[in-house]
Parts: C-alpha cells; structure tokens; sequence
C-alpha cells in the first residue's frame, strides 16, 4: 500500500526519481567493517552503512537533526556492533546533519515527513520492503511518523530514549536547533537561510507542539504494530511523554527503568531487545 503523500511524490516526479534511483553508489569502508555507501534521489544524498545478514533492522542515530551513524559510537550501545550477527543492520546519516554526509533540500512546510521519505528511500534503494526499526532520541518521532506512514511495512519497532514534546520545557528543540544546528548548516549550505532554518524548525516543533510531534494519541491507540520503549528521563527525552505512549498502544512493552544507569544494566537492555527482535521477527517460508 502506498501512503497518500509518497503517492503524490511519485505521481509529480516519478520520471526524476527512477533516474536518481539508479544512479551507481560510491563502495566505501565505513563503521566496524559496515559497507559504506551513498543514495540519491533528485537533490537529495544520503550516506548510509549496512552491516550483517538476516531480516532488516533500520537505526536511526541519536543527536537531534545532527544524527549521524558516528553518533552512535557515543550512544548507550551501538547496534552495528550489537545485532549484525543475527540482522541486516542499515544506518544512515540523516539529511542535513552538521556531523554527517547527507544532504538535500531543506523542506521548511514538511519536516518530519522529509526525513521519512529519505528512511523509506534508503529502503526502496536496497530492495527492502518490510523491516525492523531501532531508534534514539530523534528517532522517536520518526519512528512513530514511519508507523503513520507505512504502516504495512514496519514489523517492529524499538524507542530508546525517545524525544518528545515537554509542558515545562515547550520550545526546547526550537531553542537548541536555533543555536546548535541552524548556524553551522547555513554557514556550510549558502544556499540556506537562518530565516528558512526558523521556518523548518518552527513547522516541526512548534507548529505541533504535543506528545510526540508526528502522530496522535489517537493514532497510537490503535496501532497494533509490536513496540518497545526503552524511557529516559531528561528534558529532551521526557519519561512521562514516553510511558504514556506506552500504556496507550496495546502491543507496547517497556524496559527496566533507569537501563543506562548503573552502566551494568546496558547488557541487560540490550537483551531485551534482542529477545523483543527475535519474537518479532518474520519466519521465512
């Protein structure tokens, strides 16, 4: 099934895309032995990495709009190390990241849904069509915006530490974007105005300023996709944001809470993602 919104891309630049989709991808050497590679589609490049064979397991890093598969060496765990013996593990630096090689239009009416279209892509580009899903602070919300928009293709799903709106911190992701990503991006990309950063980060954390940016209780109510939240409990990365969502989707489970803290408690975590993976994971016939 194709969402509204990709159906629209492919109707109005169907022709640009399959010529950017089979464009060749430069072989490099990138994290721990993962092979680095590079995706494009019209204006946008993403630098990606795989690792490892098995059913598909998409991360997306940590490190708000400065995501980036480097990123992940300072996470709590690194799942390129950690799951590419028993999955095919894809990570990719996110469009527009000052830490990263990805880059591509900043698309200040439809932030969230930009970067969805680039997980997707890096999917459709690799011949992927159902997967798994692991991500980190920012990738809360994008995990939730994949959900709303391909929901027949997502097997399951893990939230660490997910980013979400906060009552008593409101314009946190607005403010520290404004300082810590905004100024670098326009000072590499002349191009790119802090006028239309303002504009991009007000659409995406402002213009929606609830729960978790791209999608409603409601919406998570009825989801019957399998998910694991893994809290934190921390301005950007809100615990009670976190186990309400939680207690609202019928195939929720949570994690020991703190998992990070006393580090010791990391490999446990860690376990319970891979028993969460494995029981969700699709037997082929």
């Amino acid at each position: 099934m194709v969402d509204p919104i990709r159906r629209k891309i492919i109707k109005t630049g169907a022709a640009a895309t399959v010529l950017a989709a089979t464009r060749g991808f430069a072989e490099q050497p990138g994290q721990d032995g993962a092979a680095m590679s590079f995706y494009e589609n019209g204006r946008v490049r993403l630098r990606y990495e795989e690792v490892g064979s098995g059913f598909p397991l998409l991360i997306i890093p940590g490190g708000g709009l400065n995501s980036a598969i480097a990123g992940l060496a300072t996470h709590p765990f690194n799942p390129l190390e950690e799951f590419a013996g028993e999955n095919r593990v894809i990570a990719a630096d996110l469009r527009n990241s000052n830490r990263g090689q990805s880059s591509g239009p900043l698309e200040v009416d439809r932030p969230w849904d930009a970067h969805t279209d680039d997980h997707l892509g890096v999917m459709d580009h690799l011949g992927i069509d159902k997967f798994m899903v692991l991500g980190f602070c920012i990738g809360g919300p994008f995990i939730w915006n994949l959900l709303r928009r391909a929901p027949d293709r997502i097997v399951a799903a893990v939230l660490a530490q997910p980013s979400a709106w906060s009552a008593e911190h409101p314009t946190l992701f607005y403010d520290n974007n404004m300082r810590g990503w905004g100024p670098e991006l326009v000072e590499r990309r002349s191009e790119i105005t802090m006028d239309m950063v303002d504009r991009f980060l007000h659409t995406m954390y402002l213009a929606n300023a609830d729960f978790v940016f791209t999608v409603t209780r409601d919406f998570v109510r009825e989801l019957q996709t399998p998910i694991l939240i893994l809290p934190d409990d921390i301005p950007a990365h809100p615990y009670d944001v976190a186990m309400e969502a939680a207690m609202l989707a019928p195939q929720s489970e949570v994690s020991m809470f703190p998992w990070k803290q006393p580090m010791e408690r990391i490999p446990l975590a860690v376990r319970q993602i891979r028993s969460f993976l494995r029981a969700h994971r699709p037997v082929s016939g």
